[in-house]
C-alpha cells in the first residue's frame, strides 16, 4: 500500500475521503510505488495541460480533480470528477485529450508511464488489471452517453446525485458533501448554472433531498432514483 502518503483533510464532508487502499484501481499500481513521486497541488490549479505530452499516469490520493476539455470559442466540458483512488493519465495516447485541474487542494502520486508500459509487457497478470480498468472505462463512458443524449435535466441532476453518492459515502449514504461547485455540475452535465439550481430546487421541494450549500442530504433515494431513471434497490 501507498502508506507513505498521509491522506490530507479536502472538504467537508462528515467522513473523510476514502483510503486509496481501498479502490481496485489503487492496487494496481502498487508494482510501481517505487518509482512514485508525490505532488501536491492548490484549488484550481492545473495538474495536466490539454494536449501535453502523455509522459506520466496519476493516482488522486485525497482531494477532487476534474478533467476539462476547452473549445474554441472558450466553452468548457468537465469530463469526469476524480476522487481518491482514481488513476488518470495511463489511457492517454501521445497527449492528453483532456486537461485536468484540481477542485480543491489534491495530493497525488505521479508514474512514468514507461515504467507502466515496461510493468504490462512484462506481468500478464498486471496487464489483465490494466485491461479491466479499460473495460470499466469503456462502460462508464457508455453510461455518459446515455445521460447527455437521452436524459432530461432533472434526470441527469438526479443521475450525478446518485454518482456522487455511491462514490463519495458508498451505497447507504445519506448526506453527501460535494467538493463541486454548481458550475463544475453544470459543465460536467451538459447544463446551465441556472438549470442546475432550479433543478436540486425541483427536487428538494418534491422532499427528495434538503440542500445546504455544498452538502446534500438524499431524504428519498428510491423516488431519486425515479427522478434519474435509474435501477435503485
Amino acid at each position: 500500500m501507498f502508506a507513505t502518503v498521509a491522506p490530507i483533510a479536502t472538504w467537508s464532508s462528515p467522513v473523510p475521503p476514502r483510503p486509496i487502499a481501498g479502490p481496485a484501481q489503487a492496487n494496481v499500481l502498487e508494482p510501481l510505488k517505487a518509482v512514485a513521486v508525490t505532488v501536491r497541488t492548490d484549488r484550481d490549479e492545473e495538474i495536466v495541460a490539454q494536449g501535453d505530452p502523455a509522459r506520466h499516469c496519476y493516482l488522486l490520493v485525497s482531494g477532487c480533480a476534474r478533467t476539462v476539455k476547452l473549445m474554441e470559442d472558450g466553452r468548457r466540458q468537465v469530463g469526469e470528477f476524480l476522487l481518491p483512488g482514481d488513476l488518470f493519465g495511463w489511457e492517454a495516447l501521445d497527449e492528453h485529450d483532456f486537461g485536468v485541474e484540481a477542485v480543491t487542494p489534491v495530493t497525488l502520486l505521479r508514474f512514468p508511464r514507461s515504467a507502466l508500459e515496461t510493468l504490462v509487457d512484462r506481468d500478464r497478470h498486471f496487464a489483465r488489471q490494466l485491461r479491466a480498468l479499460s473495460a470499466g472505462q469503456i462502460r462508464a463512458g457508455r453510461e455518459r452517453l446515455v445521460l447527455l443524449g437521452r436524459k432530461t435535466a432533472c434526470e441527469r441532476i438526479a443521475s450525478f446525485l446518485l454518482e456522487m453518492a455511491q462514490r463519495i459515502r458508498g451505497e447507504g449514504g445519506a448526506m453527501i458533501g460535494l467538493p463541486m461547485s454548481r458550475a463544475d455540475m453544470a459543465d460536467y452535465l451538459g447544463l446551465t448554472i441556472e438549470t442546475v439550481c432550479r433543478g436540486l430546487a425541483q427536487l428538494r421541494t418534491a422532499g427528495v433531498i434538503a440542500v445546504e450549500r455544498s452538502k446534500i442530504v438524499i431524504l428519498d433515494r428510491r423516488a431519486l432514483g425515479v427522478a434519474g431513471c435509474e435501477t435503485v434497490h
